[in-house]
């Protein structure tokens, strides 16, 4: 069981002294201090508060490893504590978050556990806190759906590059991909599509989950194969749109 070092390594990232955390919990410091040291263990009530006061699922605090679990934590007014996993060396994991687990990412990202679960791999050319999303949808073209995108954590939301492309998690609109234009009077973000189809629409900085800048994508077509197509895909759009032109000329001189 995992749980007198977990306590202890918690309380520390948090930056408590167990006097603090004790007060915080409701508890005396010694107690707390056997419960870190494994001389005694905290009954359900107590351990119930400690997840409240230390902001971790119980199942999680009490199974996992919390060291071998990487928590950076980002103390901005938008955006919270980023759980990461890390290799036997301490370095950080990029996570794959597929599409099919898009859903379950927007409830836990937070969740220590389900990051860990996670498929996850290393490049070693990019460091820092990396994240890698499948997306889906055509809204974004060129880039094809099936692509896998690499990004970097954004820390605060007014760090964010006019124009540049982001993964924007919230929970209106799930895990998306957009290029996005910062409104710092309304405290918003422009959310816009390379494909014109989709129109951009607005979100609000309190509705933002996480966000992720792009740093590097995985594509499984060659670029002369998605030039290709797209090439014939706008030329389909052309001939559609000639032939709807002619029919509405002629109709109007048959009139």
């Amino acid at each position: 069981m995992h749980l007198p070092e977990n306590l202890r390594f918690i309380r520390q990232k948090k930056g408590l002294s167990q006097a603090e955390a004790a007060d915080k919990i409701g508890i005396p410091r010694t107690t707390l201090g056997d419960y870190e040291r494994g001389h005694t263990e905290p009954n359900l009530e107590t351990l119930v508060k400690l997840t409240n006061v230390y902001e971790i699922p119980l199942e999680t605090l009490v199974t996992q490893r919390l060291q071998n679990l990487a928590w950076e934590d980002h103390p901005t007014q938008h955006l919270r504590i980023l759980a990461v996993s890390v290799d036997q060396n301490q370095r950080n994991n990029i996570e794959l978050v597929r599409t099919k687990a898009a859903a379950g990412y927007v409830d836990s990202f937070q969740d220590p556990e389900f990051i860990s679960e996670l498929p996850h791999f290393q490049i070693p050319s990019l460091q820092g806190s990396l994240r890698a999303f499948e997306i889906e949808g055509d809204s974004m073209l060129p880039m094809e759906p099936g692509s896998i995108v690499i990004c970097r954590y954004v820390e605060n939301l007014r760090d964010i590059k006019n124009h540049a492309c982001y993964i924007v998690v919230s929970q209106r609109d799930g895990v998306v991909y957009k290029r996005l234009q910062l409104d710092s009077k309304t405290h918003s973000v422009l959310c816009m599509s390379d494909n014109t189809v989709y129109p951009p629409f607005v979100l609000p900085w309190e509705e933002i989950k996480e966000l992720w800048e792009y740093q590097a994508h995985l594509a499984f077509r060659e670029p002369s194969q998605i030039h290709q197509s797209l090439m014939e895909e706008h030329l389909e759009d052309i001939r559609w749109k000639v032939n709807a032109l002619h029919k509405h000329y002629i109709g109007k001189a048959e009139n």
